[in-house]
């Protein structure tokens, strides 16, 4: 079992749009005592379509996450479901409206057993951190990645960010073909630390900037420092919605020794 405690907060600022379309959500499982999940989504689309969607993939999250049990179910799986079911309910909004909005994906599952697991659609990254070390981020679902895998594009090239936006997998938006890219990382131990966040933060932090501010303070105030920063940095660009999930494990407390005074008789 677990030799942590886990601690978790989340942050988000409309930025300069009009909605804000991204949603994020910290459940317990009722029927997984241990088990945690920490959910996002970045909802696009005209009107209040990309709103829609992304509270669509969280309430989805929610009902399937309600539902799992270790002793029958899968939590890749679950993860799994989670995406499909979000994506075939957004694809059925165009029956009842002129709205063809999407939604990006990103799930994370932490386990008594020390165990993560993480499944993402689409650009919203969830980083895994060791202390205050980066050691993994999520491959986005973009034209950008697509072009760098093939080795079409340098990683360093910095004349790419509109490729960055183009996402080429999606929930909803009559994608008939999902992409779901699971993760997975085990022996978890305090110091780990993990980090969901929407592609309004991501762009104005370096890995190690993320690393350093993970470890620095609470969750809740490196949520409202990265969000402050990322409000800086974001200045005279008509920043995206900005949005982010902490979960950082910590040593739980020292565990409370009962000494109890024994009395010694003498026998006379």
């Amino acid at each position: 079992m677990s030799h942590y405690k886990i601690e978790a907060a989340t942050g988000q600022h409309i930025g300069d749009r009009d909605e804000q379309q991204d949603r994020v959500a910290l459940f317990a499982a009722p029927r997984a005592p241990g088990y945690m999940m920490a959910v996002l989504a970045d909802g696009r689309g005209a009107g209040s379509g990309g709103a829609k969607a992304a509270e669509q993939v969280i309430r989805t999250a929610r009902q399937v996450f309600d539902q799992f049990s270790p002793l029958t179910d899968e939590v890749d799986q679950m993860l799994a479901a989670i995406a499909m079911e979000a994506h075939t309910v957004i694809n059925l909004y165009p029956m009842t409206s002129d709205e063809r909005p999407q939604s990006t994906m990103v799930a994370l599952v932490i386990t008594p057993e020390g165990v993560a697991h993480w499944a993402h659609v689409g650009n919203s990254r969830l980083y895994r951190f060791s202390g205050p070390n980066p050691a993994f981020y999520t491959r986005d679902h973009t034209y950008r990645e697509k072009l760098i895998a093939e080795g079409r594009l340098a990683e360093g090239d910095r004349n790419s960010a509109k490729l960055s936006r183009l996402l080429l997998n999606t929930l909803g938006g009559g994608n008939d073909k999902l992409t779901v890219t699971p993760g997975r990382y085990d022996g978890l131990r305090a110091g780990d630390s993990f980090l969901l966040c929407s592609d309004g933060l991501s762009p104005y932090f370096s890995d190690a900037e993320l690393g350093a501010a993970v470890v620095s303070r609470s969750p809740r105030e490196v949520s409202e420092m990265l969000i402050d920063k990322a409000r800086d940095r974001s200045a005279g660009r008509r920043a995206d919605n900005c949005t982010l999930a902490l979960v950082r494990l910590v040593a739980p407390p020292p565990e409370k020794k009962d000494y109890q005074a024994r009395g010694i008789r003498r026998a006379v």
